[in-house]
């Protein structure tokens, strides 16, 4: 911890996002030896995910903001249910939005394609609230924030890469299946978390400059990360074996759990 004091706050968002997409990019390169990941090993580290980014949305982005509001003097309810509200619309309508745009065409030949764009865009998007949740948590953290430190913000980060992983490999291995080459798949797998870092800067940039607007933020991010939550990893981590999936979720969620609070 002593060595974390002396990095700046900003350099450490930087670093924690850059990881996050390098997961991305491991899970992708598994589509130089595979075809296909045993779907029971997915399955639990999608379960897995899903539990330690709930509790991340919670103990690193919520409670905060809520601290953070009243001691600002707002409602203490206020700032964290709209901001948390308008996070879960935004990833549910961006999402809408997008499927819409890319079924547009319904021409069979086209189909794989189609299906190839939506699968990328779709991990693509995601990825902006998870990377903006990162510079976020450390932008809180640099602001002093009730309830946010450098430490909880690198979990948050650690759990975003642990489930950046699966999605990297979920992104290249359906494109080599639907034959295209491997070098081609990893790159579409790895672009999906380059976005992780940039979402990271702009949303750290943003708590520190207006410190007003963090429990906002703060809850944004966490209203996107559920939303994500709900929408796309547990739906995939249950759709082979639900009991697996809600296993791997509660081993997730406790262990963020005990990280934050024991070490928080």
């Amino acid at each position: 911890m002593d060595l974390l004091e002396n990095i700046p706050t900003v350099w450490l968002a930087l670093i924690a996002s850059v990881f996050c997409w390098l997961v991305t990019a491991l899970g992708a390169s598994l589509v130089f030896f595979f075809k296909k990941v045993n779907a029971r090993v997915m399955n639990a580290l999608m379960g897995f995910s899903a539990g330690v980014m709930i509790a991340a949305s919670f103990w690193s982005l919520l409670s905060p903001a809520i601290d953070l509001g009243t001691e600002l003097g707002y409602l203490p309810w206020l700032f964290p249910c709209v901001g948390f509200a308008a996070g879960g619309l935004f990833v549910i309508g961006a999402a809408k939005l997008l499927d819409k745009t890319v079924r547009m065409q319904n021409d069979e030949q086209n189909k794989s394609k189609k299906r190839s764009i939506l699968l990328v865009a779709s991990i693509t998007l995601h990825n902006i609230p998870e990377g903006m949740s990162v510079g976020v948590a450390f932008g809180a953290a640099a602001a002093c924030t009730p309830g946010s430190t450098v430490l909880g913000a690198l979990i948050l980060a650690l759990g975003i890469g642990l489930q950046n992983f699966p999605e990297g490999a979920s992104v290249a291995l359906p494109l080599r299946r639907d034959g295209v080459s491997r070098r081609k798949a990893f790159l579409c797998g790895q672009f999906s978390g380059l976005v992780e870092p940039i979402a990271a800067m702009i949303g750290y940039f943003l708590c520190t400059a207006i410190n007003a607007a963090l429990p906002f933020c703060l809850s944004f991010s966490a209203g996107a990360m559920i939303a994500v939550v709900a929408s796309e990893l547990i739906p995939e981590a249950a759709g082979e074996n639900k009991n697996l999936a809600a296993i791997g979720c509660i081993a997730g969620f406790i262990v963020m759990m005990l990280m934050d609070v024991a070490l928080g």
